[in-house]
């Protein structure tokens, strides 16, 4: 006999249409100059997956961190990135993707002044959560502040970001 629907089960899936340069919620999330947007939201996938992207407008990148609980996919639409997975390191152009299972430590770092990113998490989590939380932040968090944000969202922090 079926489950009945609870307040903890996802909804089922639904269409979701979002256009280009907006997000799921109207304006992008915003951490300085950069941008992020929610294109597939996790509530419309009843949280198989969530699909994001990201306009970086500064080299830099996050901390070395795992999801524990996610499998992740970057494309490259613009600029180069430098990613790390596990011990092995991918230098990305436009046009590239890479597969970052869950469980292994991971980052990236944009290498330009310019970038976009698209990037998907399966299953959800709470990946736009964090990404709001972020952007709620005045700046980039500190080392100590991004270990405790990262734990409240399913992550952990292994290591800095990568460097130059």
């Amino acid at each position: 006999m079926p489950s009945p629907l609870n307040e903890t089960s996802p909804a089922a899936p639904q269409p979701c249409l979002v256009r280009a340069g907006h997000s799921h919620e109207g304006a992008p999330l915003a951490v300085g100059a950069d941008r992020w947007m929610v294109n597939v939201p996790a509530a419309a996938t009843g949280q198989a997956l969530s699909v994001m992207s990201w306009q970086g407008h500064a080299p830099g990148g996050p901390p070395l961190h795992l999801h524990p609980e996610q499998d992740e996919v970057f494309i490259v639409d613009e600029g180069e990135y430098r990613f790390q997975c596990g011990e092995a390191q991918f230098l990305l152009k436009a046009g590239d993707s890479i597969f970052l299972p869950r469980g292994v430590p991971h980052t990236f770092r944009q290498l330009g002044p310019v970038g976009r990113l698209r990037f998907l998490y399966t299953p959800a989590g709470q990946m736009e959560d964090f990404f709001a939380a972020l952007s709620r932040l005045e700046g980039p968090p500190t080392p100590e502040a991004a270990h405790t944000l990262f734990a409240a969202h399913g992550m952990r922090v292994v290591a800095p970001p990568l460097a130059d």
